[in-house]
C-alpha cells in the first residue's frame, strides 16, 4: 500500500502505510505548475496524474519505482505535461479502456484528452461526436495555446559548466 499527497508547493509526496516518507517529487517540465489541486492513478497504479491551479496536467510513470522502491535507480519519471484548462483543474480521471483522461476545471468545463500524448479530443457538450481514434489532428481548446510537452530523460541531466568570469579593471575601456 502507498499513499500519495499533492501539495501547494507543487511537491508530490509518497508515503508508506506506516507514515514514512518514501519519495518527494517536483515537476520538471519547466512549465509553471503552481499549487497541485488534484491527483489520480490508473487501476494498476503505474501512472500518476496531477492537476494544478494553473490548469496544467502532469503524467508520471511510477511502474519501476513500485517494483522496488528501495532501489535508487528506480525513479518515478515525469513523462508528459500539458495545459488542460486556463483555470484550476479540480478533478482528473483516467479511463483506461479508451485510453482517455477526463479533466474538470473551476470554469465549468469537462474535457477529454489522449492519456499517452495529451492530445485534445473535445469537451462535454460539444455538437460533434468525440473521435477517440484520431490523434493526428493537433487541435486545442480555444482558451489554451500550449501544446503538450513530452519530458525527455536527457533534459534532467544537464551538465553544469564551470565558467569563470574574472573581474578585471581595463583602464583602456
Amino acid at each position: 500500500p502507498l499513499l500519495v499527497s499533492a501539495h501547494e508547493s507543487s511537491c508530490i509526496r509518497l508515503w508508506s502505510i506506516q507514515g514514512n516518507l518514501m519519495k518527494e517529487l517536483l515537476p520538471f517540465s519547466g512549465r509553471p505548475s503552481g499549487p497541485l489541486t488534484t491527483l489520480c492513478t490508473d487501476s494498476f497504479i503505474k501512472i500518476l496524474l496531477t492537476g494544478s491551479k494553473e490548469g496544467y496536467v502532469f503524467r508520471w510513470n511510477m511502474a519501476s519505482f513500485l517494483k522496488d522502491s528501495r532501489n535508487r535507480k528506480n525513479e518515478i519519471k515525469e513523462q508528459l505535461c500539458w495545459r488542460a484548462h486556463a483555470t484550476e483543474v479540480v478533478d482528473l480521471l483516467i479511463e483506461e479502456e479508451k485510453n482517455v483522461v477526463v479533466t474538470a476545471s473551476i470554469d465549468g468545463s469537462v474535457r477529454l484528452w489522449h492519456a499517452r500524448t495529451g492530445y485534445y479530443f473535445g469537451y462535454f457538450g460539444q455538437a460533434r461526436k468525440f473521435e477517440l481514434t484520431d490523434t493526428s489532428r493537433l487541435i486545442l481548446p480555444s482558451d489554451v495555446s500550449d501544446f503538450s510537452a513530452i519530458i525527455k530523460e536527457e533534459d534532467k541531466r544537464l551538465k553544469k559548466k564551470k565558467v569563470i568570469y574574472p573581474l578585471m579593471l581595463d583602464r583602456e575601456k
